[in-house]
């Protein structure tokens, strides 16, 4: 698909109009104020996006078509956007005030998605990673909510694989992991280039698709794939890295990058970078952008990480621990799991708290917080 740029352009010229947010309320008409949504399973094996309260409380159960990896959450309006795990094909964009289905995406012919997007922040277009399934290129999409979701431009992503994506809060900028990995369709989730993938970090221009930087591992790392990412107000993006090699080589598993600047690996402790088990799920920033958590769901752990001294702070267990947020509070994270329980840790503190729960459910990889 060509990139209709001048259409783009027409669009960001014309006034977007978004009604405000209201919060849902209890059946006695009292504020209840949203935490996290997610994509999750139950024990019948049935997928569904969940909306959950500071108590515990669902406030949506929306039934999902297939499993989802990734939700994402609007910065102004009541809409919560849940991806197909990849290679699904379907985004459900979903109003959490009036519980309905606003609009089920599906990709288009030759494209599947690969599991993230994203609202840009101004809340004007949802921005996806997609796989041209042809090609085997990845692809960065973005569709006007204004347009009931028309696809008003389609950037390359520079690489194979492009996996999370993000906007540098105050700016234009989208970072975008590819992660590598080459797949098909037709082969399932089967990694098709181990032996010569090349991961990488891209910048680009949200308005235009241009490419602003591309840090490129060095040969002796190729198999380090770029999954998951996070960007802090200052441009610091932390990595969160699967590696599709010989995990006895204990590589590090984290990175940090600056703009202009090549990719910084980061290793924790020995014994702790070996319990990491070589695979990475997810990476956020903590509100204040100095901290940041990365999870290893397959060693069961979470580590936490000082952006500003690029080291490592500390680790707690979670059993099959993968998904992250912020909470509001300042070097804090809310943390999910595939085994029904959901933490809170506090890095100033270094309390770790049960969140309050009324639902019996294996989250899946990603949560969001709802403010």
């Amino acid at each position: 698909m060509e990139i209709n740029r001048r259409r783009f352009c027409q669009l960001l010229g014309s006034a977007m109009l978004l009604p405000q947010l209201a919060l849902a309320t209890d059946t006695d008409n009292r504020l209840v104020k949203p935490l996290f949504a997610s994509a999750a399973k139950d024990r019948s094996g049935q997928y569904h996006l969940y909306l959950v309260g500071k108590q515990g409380q669902v406030l949506l159960d929306h039934p999902l078509p297939g499993r989802a990896h990734h939700t994402e959450a609007h910065p102004l309006l009541p809409l919560l956007a849940c991806v197909a795990r990849r290679p699904g094909r379907f985004i459900d964009i979903v109003d959490y005030q009036q519980q309905r289905l606003v609009k089920r995406i599906i990709a288009g012919n030759d494209r599947h998605f690969f599991g993230h997007a994203i609202f840009s922040e101004d809340g004007r277009w949802l921005i996806t990673t997609e796989n041209e399934i042809s090609s085997g290129q990845g692809r960065v999409v973005i569709r006007s909510l204004a347009q009931d979701y028309a696809i008003i431009a389609d950037y390359p992503s520079h690489g194979i694989g492009p996996h999370e994506l993000v906007q540098q809060p105050g700016s234009t900028v989208l970072g975008v992991a590819n992660g590598g990995i080459l797949t098909h369709p037709d082969r399932g989730r089967e990694k098709l280039n181990l032996d010569s993938m090349q991961p990488s970090l891209v910048r680009l221009d949200l308005h235009n698709g241009n490419r602003l930087e591309q840090q490129i591992l060095p040969p002796e790392q190729h198999q380090l794939s770029i999954r998951h990412i996070d960007t802090n107000p200052e441009g610091t993006t932390v990595i969160a890295f699967q590696y599709q090699g010989n995990i006895g080589l204990n590589p590090p598993l984290v990175g940090v990058h600056r703009p202009g600047e090549a990719i910084q690996l980061l290793r924790a402790p020995e014994p702790v970078n070996l319990a990491m088990k070589g695979y990475c799920g997810s990476a956020r920033c903590d509100q204040s952008g100095r901290f940041a958590a990365v999870s290893a769901p397959r060693g069961d752990l979470i580590s936490f990480w000082d952006l500003q001294k690029n080291q490592f702070i500390s680790a707690i267990k979670s059993r099959d621990g993968c998904g992250l947020a912020a909470s509001d509070n300042k070097a804090e994270f809310i943390i999910s799991s595939g085994t029904v329980r959901c933490l809170r840790h506090n890095l100033e503190t270094g309390v770790t708290d049960p969140l309050p729960q009324t639902i019996a459910t294996a989250w899946d990889n990603h949560l969001t917080t709802v403010r």
